[in-house]
């Protein structure tokens, strides 16, 4: 792959963590630079380890993989966005109180990275250097979700609780998107 093929495929890579980064900052509506920051370096970061991941189980068993990451997303995705929906039905608290932790956080880079896993294997394929590639998807994707979180909490600001559900739906439909194209 050629270093242009690389960039392009880490903006197409990132958009799923982009868009998560978008509900997230509609949720969060005023998000402080500790939580921008950790929601876009944990999607770089699992955006960047997942091709590494993938990359390893080429030589093994990524079959067995594959069939199973597209549930695993569609399900942590659905879980998430609905419990937005439904936390957007309650009283209109104070979004600026909204927690963002390792622990909140994880799941969505998870969710939002399996497929760079399938990306990992064609690495190994075509004999991709690894660490260089990697590292591009990681800061493009870092810094689009960085940009997607403001954008998210600008938007935020003037929907109020209905950029909470709009971004619950924006979850669940990404990971009905992948549910269908691994089915499909």
């Amino acid at each position: 792959m050629s270093p242009y093929e690389i960039v392009v495929l880490a903006f197409a890579l990132a958009m799923d963590a982009v868009a998560v980064s978008l509900a997230e900052g509609l949720r969060l509506r005023r998000p402080s630079w500790r939580d921008a920051l950790l929601i876009a370096g944990m999607f770089g970061l699992f955006q960047a380890l997942m091709p590494v991941l993938g990359w390893a189980l080429a030589f093994g068993f990524a079959d067995e993989v594959s069939t199973a990451t597209p549930w695993i997303a569609f399900g942590l995705l659905a879980l998430i966005g609905g419990n937005m929906i439904k936390e957007s039905f309650g009283e209109d608290e104070d979004h600026t109180t909204a927690v963002v932790t390792l622990r909140t956080v994880t799941p969505l880079a998870i969710a939002t990275s399996i497929d760079a896993a399938a990306v990992g294997v064609t690495f190994g394929v075509l004999e991709v250097d690894v660490a260089p590639a990697v590292a591009v998807i990681g800061v493009i994707t870092a810094v689009l979700s960085l940009g997607a979180v403001y954008l998210g909490a600008r938007v935020g600001e003037r929907l109020g609780s209905w950029a909470e559900r709009v971004g619950g739906v924006i979850l669940v439909l990404i990971g009905l998107r992948i549910l269908l194209e691994h089915l499909l």
